[in-house]
């Protein structure tokens, strides 16, 4: 008999990735393109249609084969009644019925869910296969999000808005968050906080070779650039760093004081820095968070890499297929 399989998909500001996965976790057939962002919804899942069927196509596969598909996507989602509440990478968007657009397309059982949500049920699921009860992703990119795994658990909250761990406020009198709020996690440890401090310094006059890097443009500074020149020995661009990593650890302290956990996985592109930015972030940990919590926890990087999206939705199904399975049992 076929082997069932399960298709990921990871809705984000910038593109629409797909993979069609066994149970495993293992990538058959990979499906990309660009998100059609300043169209409305209807253009943006036309293209999600799209990718959906060049994956499918790709793999050779009859829908018959396919258990369910998992979409994971930026913002405030309602997972019980399949709908985009609304995402701030995705204008327009609001209470959106992805789910059943998808479900209704293809007729095969779709599940909708967070990104860094699922991301962290991907990490769960085949990155750590299972091997801690506690868990804490978080993704450092241009933002700040998270996902919680608890007693073995994904724990969303109430209404499905739990994570949200990058506007947990760091600095009451901190800069101004998109969130409306000011001094949030994200505002002081992302990407686009990394850059504002650039460019900052820059102004005042501080010598780098990161102008260089970039022709002299400075709307052309972020973070590849600075860690590019951090890792040609610029001073300015090192500091930068330190300092991202000073208030990454901050936060840190917190999730490991609120939540004690035995694992925290660092994913996203700002991540990529790697130990330029986890070492200091670490250092702040040990100093800030009880010492019990702290000899207890491990940070590392994430182990799927640019795969936790999608594999995270395809953890989705399975979680979602595992619980109404345990639910007709118990009729």
């Amino acid at each position: 008999m076929p082997e069932k399989l399960i298709l990921g998909v990871d809705l984000g500001g910038t593109k629409i990735a797909t993979a069609l996965a066994t149970t495993q976790g293992e990538i058959l057939a990979r499906g990309y393109s660009p998100t059609p962002v300043k169209a409305d919804p209807s253009a943006v899942i036309s293209s999600i249609f799209a990718t959906v069927e060049k994956t499918l196509s790709l793999g050779k596969i009859d829908l018959s084969r396919v258990l369910g598909i998992g979409v994971a996507a930026a913002g405030i989602i309602d997972s019980d009644n399949g709908k985009v509440a609304f995402s701030p990478n995705l204008p327009g968007w609001r209470d959106v019925p992805l789910r059943d657009a998808i479900e209704q397309r293809f007729g095969i059982s779709t599940y909708l869910g967070n990104d860094a949500n699922l991301a962290a049920l991907g990490e769960w699921y085949f990155g750590v296969k299972k091997r801690v009860a506690n868990l804490i992703y978080i993704t450092v990119s241009t933002g700040i999000g998270g996902g919680i795994i608890s007693d073995g658990k994904l724990y969303t909250g109430c209404r499905g808005a739990a994570g949200e761990i990058g506007h947990m406020t760091i600095d009451i009198n901190g800069p101004k968050c998109n969130c409306g709020s000011t001094g949030c996690w994200e505002t002081l440890a992302s990407g686009i906080a990394l850059t504002r401090e650039a460019i900052r310094q820059i102004a005042q006059g501080t010598n780098t070779s990161i102008i260089a890097l970039v022709g002299g443009d400075i709307s052309k500074i972020d973070a590849k650039v600075i860690f590019e020149a951090a890792k040609q020995g610029d001073e300015l661009a090192k500091g930068l760093i330190s300092r991202l990593g000073y208030y990454l650890g901050v936060g840190l302290a917190n999730i490991v004081n609120i939540f004690n956990p035995e694992l925290i996985l660092i994913g996203g592109g700002v991540a990529k820095m790697g130990d330029l930015l986890l070492q200091p972030a670490i250092k702040v940990v040990e100093e800030r968070a009880f010492a019990t919590s702290v000899a207890s926890v491990e940070i590392k990087p994430a182990l799927l890499g640019d795969d936790s999206g999608v594999l995270g939705a395809v953890a989705f199904v399975l979680n979602e297929l595992t619980k109404e399975s345990s639910s007709l049992k118990r009729e």
